[in-house]
């Protein structure tokens, strides 16, 4: 039996290191999956894609690549991606939930691709409101980790997210509901670049106590 177990972080490489420590758990890439914000091509000297091909709207043009997103023979983060989930504008992502989320659209003339990454997440055993939270921090810069956990890895798990300084949900959804903010939305608007830094300078020393 597994379980499966997100989190989110606020820091890319926070994420990326937590990333490996959970291969170095000895969990298969096959069964952890990266979803990152990438509006201000921070991330794009690491994936297959061109961020020229990405409008303001978050779409994906011709020519992006998202064929490799269920990981690389190098392990998850060599198979990161180029593309655009709605309502989450551009992003850097490999792995399982993001293969999920982007649906059938991977490998769709032009290279769009189309899903909900609040279903992806809620198929994958989590609520609705952590979908929700979850969903909305990436919309908003973070970077989200998920991992299919073998049972006798999950404590192991859950203290290699935490040391890597991942989010409390439920604390974050509370800040977020603070600023008027009820769920996620995937026909808003993609944060601009600027609006995700001003939302990243909001938590730089938040870290989690799940």
């Amino acid at each position: 039996m597994s379980k499966t177990i997100t989190r989110l972080f606020d820091n890319y490489a926070d994420a990326t290191n937590a990333v490996r420590e959970l291969e170095g758990l000895g969990i298969s890439h096959n069964d952890l999956s990266i979803v990152a914000n990438n509006a201000d091509k921070t991330h794009g000297e690491h994936v297959d894609g061109d961020h020229d091909n990405v409008n303001d709207h978050g779409d994906v043009g011709r020519g992006t690549s998202t064929g490799a997103l269920l990981g690389g023979a190098g392990g998850l983060l060599a198979g990161l991606g180029l593309l655009a989930i709605p309502g989450l504008g551009p992003i850097v992502a490999a792995g399982w939930l993001a293969a999920t989320a982007a649906g059938a659209g991977i490998g769709a003339a032009g290279g769009a691709a189309t899903g909900s990454i609040v279903g992806a997440l809620k198929n994958a055993g989590h609520t609705d409101e952590e979908a929700h939270v979850y969903s909305e921090g990436v919309r908003r810069g973070g970077s989200l980790v998920s991992a299919k956990v073998p049972d006798d890895l999950v404590s192991e798990a859950e203290t290699v997210l935490q040391r890597n300084k991942s989010v409390d949900a439920t604390t974050r959804g509370q800040a977020y509901r603070n600023s008027g903010w009820s769920s996620f939305d995937e026909n808003a608007p993609a944060y601009t670049s600027e609006q995700v830094q001003r939302e990243r300078s909001l938590y730089g020393n938040e870290t989690s106590r799940i």
